[in-house]
């Protein structure tokens, strides 16, 4: 299966879409996703898991939880999607939905990272800092 295709079906669900959407803010944790979707964790894994099998989103675990990442945004297809998602997500509902409540999530605490702005495709560096521990 080639990448394009690959990169088709992991866009191919409304949550899916979502999930990315918020991923363009930068790093989160799976629970914070789960936050705004008002989806069950089983889902929202599901959904996840679809998404790094797909190359779009990669995942690392800090004890006992798991930050979610869009992959390598610096060049080629990903960059070209992700500069098109970025556009696409910016004046859509439920997207602006969601990024605010992202939003708030983050101010009010929420237990992903203490600093939410929407990431440069290109760019690759980003706080670690967590909420609370």
């Amino acid at each position: 299966m080639n990448e394009l295709e690959r990169f088709s079906k992991g866009l191919a669900d409304i949550n899916r879409l979502r999930i990315l959407n918020l991923l363009l803010r930068g790093e989160l944790c799976g629970c914070d996703i789960q936050y705004v979707l008002e989806a069950s964790q089983p889902n929202v894994s599901r959904h996840l898991q679809y998404l790094k099998n797909s190359g779009l989103v990669q995942d690392r675990r800090e004890g006992c939880r798991v930050f979610y990442r869009l992959t390598d945004t610096r060049t080629g297809t990903r960059k070209l999607l992700f500069e098109f998602l970025q556009l696409a997500f910016k004046n859509e509902e439920p997207f602006r939905s969601d990024a605010k409540k992202l939003k708030e999530a983050v101010n009010d605490g929420a237990c992903t990272l203490s600093e939410i702005t929407d990431i440069t495709v290109s760019s690759t560096s980003r706080s670690t800092q967590p909420v609370r521990t």
